[in-house]
């Protein structure tokens, strides 16, 4: 039996780098530099995405205990545990025991927090109004259907 060796990349690759910028790397550059400006905004409100997400999660009333809130905002439970710790001593919210399972807790905004929930809302939407220059509506549909198609491919990708 003979091996033979070759060198350089394989006869089904290009050499060199690609003729355009690959798609996927364009849009991680892209969604880095929106998730910066993104924090940027919340930050001058006095908030963080965290923050954010948590607020949205009690005001909408979508996330009834911790555990609703951590799938809601898309953290493990200790992470949670973490920012709603820092919440409170902020006088953001309040935990109680719930009274139908007392190992869950319900979560509630206090007044300070619901005004950092309307600062953090005016930033949110002057972020999103931002973003949406220059696209007429049906351009951000097609960009939605895009990005879409986009997760599903990368999460189906093996």
């Amino acid at each position: 039996m003979v091996i033979v060796m070759q060198h350089g990349p394989p006869p089904d690759l290009p050499h060199g780098p690609p003729a355009t910028t690959p798609i996927g790397l364009h849009l991680a550059r892209t969604a880095k530099a929106v998730s910066r400006a993104f924090d940027a905004a919340l930050a001058a409100a006095g908030g963080t995405v965290p923050i954010w997400l948590i607020l949205i999660g009690v005001k909408s009333g979508r996330a009834a205990n911790q555990r609703a809130l951590a799938g809601f905002v898309g953290v493990e439970g200790a992470t949670l545990t973490h920012h709603l710790n820092a919440m409170e001593a902020q006088g953001l919210l309040t935990r109680q025991r719930d009274p139908a399972n007392r190992r869950a807790h319900m979560v509630e905004l206090t007044p300070k927090g619901e005004q950092m929930f309307g600062a953090l809302r005016h930033a949110a939407t002057g972020f999103d109004r931002r973003l949406r220059e220059g696209f007429d509506q049906p351009a951000l549909e097609e960009l939605a259907r895009t990005l879409d198609r986009m997760r599903a491919n990368a999460e189906n990708a093996g």
